[in-house]
């Protein structure tokens, strides 16, 4: 089953499912074509001779582990970034070799602010900061794309979760189904 699906409820679905905005990718694509721009022209410049495949292939080593460290490492934690808006609750998860987690219920949110430096707005990314009843303090979750859309979202996402409770049975005094679709008269 693939993320975020193994850890939704029955009744819960993804409304919208995020990684960090594209340009988190910007500098380390600009690496890997340096890296591969100047990894090409030492190889052109090694002589001929003997040793010039072994100088090539150790260019070659060089390039691919400079690749990794520079370009794998931001790739792989954009790629394993995810945040999660459900219709029950906010999931965000991140990290490479370790994993950190937090799951928000939309129940507990007190407060949803964003915020965007200018050159954010020009390319429609921010820092949304979502505040909770509890001990874990606020999330924050920076280069979200579209940081206004997805504020609006919450928003809105937290208005149909209470009037979802407050139509089921459990959530009424008594215990009783209230729905507005109930045939029982109490």
């Amino acid at each position: 089953m693939p993320y975020p699906d193994k850890l939704l409820a029955d009744d819960e679905e993804v409304v919208r499912h995020l990684h960090p905005h594209w340009t988190t990718l910007f500098w380390p694509v600009v690496r890997a074509l340096v890296v591969v721009g100047a990894g090409s022209y030492l190889a052109a410049l090694v002589p001929p001779g003997p040793q010039q495949g072994s100088l090539r292939l150790l260019l070659l080593a060089v390039a691919l582990v400079a690749l990794a460290v520079l370009v794998g490492g931001p790739v792989l934690r954009w790629r394993t970034t995810h945040h999660v808006l459900t219709t029950h609750r906010l999931l965000s998860r991140e990290g490479v070799r370790s994993r950190r987690g937090r799951d928000v219920a939309l129940s507990r949110v007190t407060d949803v602010s964003f915020r965007q430096t200018l050159r954010q707005r020009l390319i429609r990314s921010g820092t949304l900061t979502v505040e909770s009843v509890g001990d874990g303090g606020p999330l924050v979750l920076e280069r979200v794309p579209d940081v206004e859309g997805t504020a609006g979202l919450l928003h809105h996402l937290i208005e149909e979760d209470e009037e979802r409770r407050a139509w089921e049975p459990d959530t009424v005094a008594g215990g009783h189904d209230e729905s507005p679709y109930s045939t029982r008269r109490y």
